[in-house]
C-alpha cells in the first residue's frame, strides 16, 4: 500500500510559517534543496491546499526563467510531470499537472491508494495535514527544522486531541544548521 507522507519546513517552535505570513527563513541552501529533489523522486502524487497550490505555481513556468540553476531546474523538471490533486473550496481551476480534489480527503487518500502506481501520497499544507491526521491517514511526518524561532503563525503540527506514538525513522543534520527529522506512525 502506498504511504500517506507528511513534509513540510518548520521552525524549531512548530510553525511552517510565521505570524505575517512569511516562511523566507525557510529558503533552502544548496544541500538542502538536493535533500528535497531527492525526496520529491519518491513521490507519486501530492496532495495540497490551495495556499500551497498558489505558492508552488511559480515552478510551472520556472523552467524559462533563464537564471535559474542546474539543480532548480531538476526540481522543476520533476514537479511540473509530478500529478497533483487541490483541495480548494474556491479554485474553480487548476494548472499544469493539477485536478481539483473530487471528493473529500479520505475517499481521495483510498482512491489513489486503490490505483496502480508507485510512490508516496505526499501532503503539503498545515491545514490539509491537520484533517488527514484528524482521519489516522498519515503514515509518516517529516520535518525540516530550521533554526529561527518565529513565535506564532502556521503551525505544522496538526491540532487535536489524539495521540500519535511515533518511531524516528531517520535525522540528518545539514550543514547549514537545519535538522531533519522523520517518522513513521507506530501501528
Amino acid at each position: 500500500m502506498r504511504p500517506v507522507t507528511y513534509s513540510m519546513s518548520a521552525s524549531l517552535d512548530g510553525y511552517i510559517v510565521g505570524p505575517d505570513g512569511g516562511f523566507d527563513w525557510t529558503v533552502p541552501d544548496k544541500e538542502v534543496f538536493r535533500f528535497w529533489i531527492d525526496e520529491i523522486r519518491e513521490v507519486g502524487v501530492h496532495l495540497m491546499g490551495r495556499r500551497l497550490y498558489e505558492t508552488m505555481l511559480y515552478w510551472e513556468t520556472a523552467d524559462e526563467n533563464p537564471s535559474l540553476d542546474d539543480a532548480e531546474l531538476e526540481w522543476a523538471a520533476l514537479w511540473n510531470p509530478l500529478p497533483k490533486v487541490v483541495f480548494s473550496t474556491t479554485l474553480s481551476a487548476v494548472q499544469g499537472n493539477a485536478r481539483l480534489a473530487s471528493g473529500g480527503l479520505a475517499e481521495e487518500i483510498e482512491r489513489l491508494r486503490a490505483e496502480p502506481g508507485e510512490g508516496e501520497i505526499a501532503i503539503g499544507g498545515a491545514t490539509l495535514a491537520a484533517e488527514a491526521a484528524a482521519l489516522g491517514l498519515i503514515d509518516e511526518y517529516r520535518v525540516m527544522v530550521h533554526p529561527v524561532l518565529v513565535g506564532g503563525g502556521t503551525s505544522y503540527f496538526p491540532q487535536g486531541d489524539r495521540r500519535v506514538n511515533l518511531d524516528l525513522v531517520e535525522t540528518r543534520t545539514f550543514s547549514s544548521r537545519v535538522v531533519y527529522l522523520r517518522y513513521r506512525v507506530a501501528r
